[in-house]
């Protein structure tokens, strides 16, 4: 654990307005602590500074931005999460794209917002309930037919930055050596303003298999005594899972 990086995390999360460029490079820290946050800032503003001053904003943005893309194999790739790694190679996963231009409009004065199609992240160039354009940074920003009925959800930082730590930890949830990676995940996602108690069992589980097992028995514990209230069953399989935890070391 890099102290340090989480107690900026900690206060980057909790800004007035986040910054997702700084949190999603604090977020690449975790797996490579030889990642430069200024870099990744200003490797954004490099690309904001090239953004078109003609067109629609969406194309502004798209003459810029057109050559970052996704594939398949991607959803397999650590890298494809992780800030730094998606600028340098020009690929990534839809929601780190989308970040990407997210960010690229924000330095370049173009309004946009971050919304989700099924299954699908995605970007409004304009302004929601306005006139806008969607884009799919996935396929180099083409153009996304809305769907009919209620208008698309704006997705706020802290609900991207969780999303991006779920895709992180779904990724690293097997095989069995990956998690560290899993954990870290979950230790940053606790540390956001918004989170699901089910975390605190998770991290407990986590540490047990690292060989903490005082450390993920008191975790457990904590968890139990949380929800409790609500799911005495869950509390009792947490509190089993912390004896036998605590056991071990015998």
């Amino acid at each position: 654990m890099n102290d340090a990086n989480r107690v900026a995390f900690a206060a980057a999360v909790r800004e007035r307005g986040i910054d997702l460029s700084v949190v999603c490079a604090l977020i690449a820290r975790e797996a490579d602590p030889s990642v430069d946050i200024d870099s990744t800032c200003a490797g954004l503003a490099a690309l904001a500074d090239r953004v078109a001053t003609y067109g629609t904003p969406a194309q502004r943005l798209r003459t810029v931005l057109g050559g970052f893309r996704g594939e398949p194999a991607d959803y397999d790739d650590l890298r494809s999460s992780l800030l730094p790694d998606v600028l340098s190679r020009r690929r990534g996963l839809p929601i780190l794209l989308s970040v990407v231009w997210l960010e690229t409009a924000r330095l370049a004065g173009v309004p946009a917002y971050g919304t989700s199609l099924p299954g699908h992240f995605v970007v409004g160039v304009g302004h929601a309930g306005g006139p806008h354009e969607v884009v799919d940074p996935w396929r180099g920003g083409a153009g996304v037919a809305e769907p009919a009925g209620a208008p698309l959800e704006v997705w706020d930082d802290i609900e991207i930055v969780a999303r991006i730590l779920t895709n992180i930890r779904g990724w690293a949830s097997a095989p069995q050596e990956r998690w560290r990676t899993r954990l870290w995940a979950v230790e940053l996602t606790l540390l956001l303003p918004r989170h699901s108690v089910a975390l605190r069992r998770e991290r407990g589980e986590l540490l047990v298999r690292g060989g903490d097992f005082l450390g993920g028995a008191a975790e457990l514990d904590e968890y139990a005594e949380i929800v409790e209230p609500q799911s005495p069953d869950a509390a009792e399989s947490a509190r089993h899972d912390a004896q036998m935890a605590r056991a071990r070391l015998n």
